[in-house]
């Protein structure tokens, strides 16, 4: 597995000037690697994170993931292209309001070929692991911040994805709860994924093969 990123650049109107939000950045990952991405708000580390994940074309520069350009795609199959390949963790979640935990946590199978039974297996083992089976048919309103990242998580990992892009993942969880999270990725990049994550989290990039600065 590899993502790399070569010279990627993207700005955003802002009236009558154009704010640039990346500008010629570099980035790569390869199996087994968990890289730190930090710097000051407003740097661009959210919008790398979005042009890595192929959901935000970058103005000019490339992305490639295991050597395809995933926005040469077209639209429905860069969403195919980034079910199977990519998870994500949003710094706001995005969960599905009206679903419960296990339906949120197997959204992004519907977007996979595969046994339904082996789906539902995978997500109440991660259900499990982060902690949430006591949760498991609550909606998004009647859980904490801290457990709404814990399915954010869990739903990131449903479909065994070889590279997981995080952005902020442990800021709104106790140190308990962070501290798994933090561990997570670290062995799901060892087991042969790749980890690109954003945070402020010095115990995070601790655990970190190694720290990009913006």
């Amino acid at each position: 597995m590899q993502l790399q990123l070569d010279n990627v650049s993207k700005s955003y109107a802002d009236g009558r000037t154009n704010v640039r939000a990346v500008h010629n950045v570099s980035v790569q990952v390869t199996k087994g690697e968990f890289v730190a991405v930090q710097g000051p708000s407003g740097c661009g580390k959210s919008t790398l994170l979005l042009i890595a994940g192929a959901l935000l074309k970058p103005d000019s520069g490339q992305v490639q993931i295991n050597g395809q350009d995933p926005y040469a795609l077209n639209p429905d199959a860069r969403a195919e292209f980034r079910a199977g390949k990519i998870g994500f963790v949003f710094q706001q979640f995005h969960l599905v309001p009206y679903l419960s935990v296990l339906d949120n946590v197997l959204a992004p199978a519907l977007g996979v070929a595969g046994s339904a039974s082996d789906v539902r297996d995978r997500g109440l083992c991660l259900i499990e692991r982060f902690g949430l089976l006591d949760r498991i048919l609550h909606v998004p309103s009647k859980l904490s911040t801290g457990e709404r990242q814990r399915v954010a998580m869990a739903r990131a990992l449903l479909n065994e994805p070889q590279i997981i892009l995080a952005d902020e993942p442990t800021g709104n969880l106790d140190h308990q709860n962070a501290d798994a999270l933090r561990g997570y990725p670290a062995g799901s990049a060892t087991g042969g994924g790749g980890v690109l994550l954003v945070t402020h989290d010095d115990r995070a990039v601790a655990r970190a093969t190694r720290v990009v600065h913006l």
